[in-house]
C-alpha cells in the first residue's frame, strides 16, 4: 500500500494525542523513473503543504542496513512535521495537493508513513 485510505486517516485522527507530529516516510522507489518522479512531488508538496505548517525537517537517500531483515532496506528516508494531526488530514483532503499525488504513488514500489510524537522531557 502506497497511499492513506480514508479509514486510515480517521483511525490516524481518532488516535490524535494533541500537538505536533512528525511523520516518519520510509521509502522504496519504482526502478529507473522512481527517484525522479519523486523529486517532482516533493516540489508540489512543498508548495501545497506549506499553507498548512508542514516543514520538511530531513530528506536522504538509505544507506546499508545496519540492522534489519533482508527486504528492509530502504530508497530514501523523509520526515515532515506538522503542527497537528489535523493539519496533516487537511493538507492531504485539499484537492490542490491532491493534483500532485500521482507523482508520489507512481514513483513508489512501496512506502510507510507512519506518525511519531515527541517524547516528553518526563521520559
Amino acid at each position: 500500500m502506497i497511499d492513506p485510505t480514508g479509514a486510515d486517516l480517521k483511525r490516524y485522527l481518532a488516535e490524535d494525542p494533541g500537538g505536533p507530529v512528525v511523520m516518519l516516510n520510509l521509502l522504496r522507489f519504482q526502478p529507473d523513473t522512481g527517484r525522479a518522479q519523486y523529486d517532482e512531488y516533493v516540489e508540489h508538496f512543498r508548495r501545497t503543504a506549506a499553507p498548512y505548517g508542514a516543514e520538511v525537517l530531513y530528506v536522504g537517500d538509505g544507506g546499508a542496513a545496519l540492522v534489519a531483515e533482508k527486504g528492509q532496506e530502504w530508497d530514501a528516508v523523509l520526515l515532515v512535521r506538522y503542527p497537528s494531526r489535523q493539519s496533516f488530514s487537511d493538507m492531504v483532503r485539499d484537492p490542490e495537493y491532491g493534483t500532485g499525488t500521482h507523482l508520489r504513488t507512481g514513483a513508489l514500489v512501496e512506502a510507510v508513513l507512519q506518525a511519531t510524537t515527541e517524547w516528553g522531557a518526563d521520559r
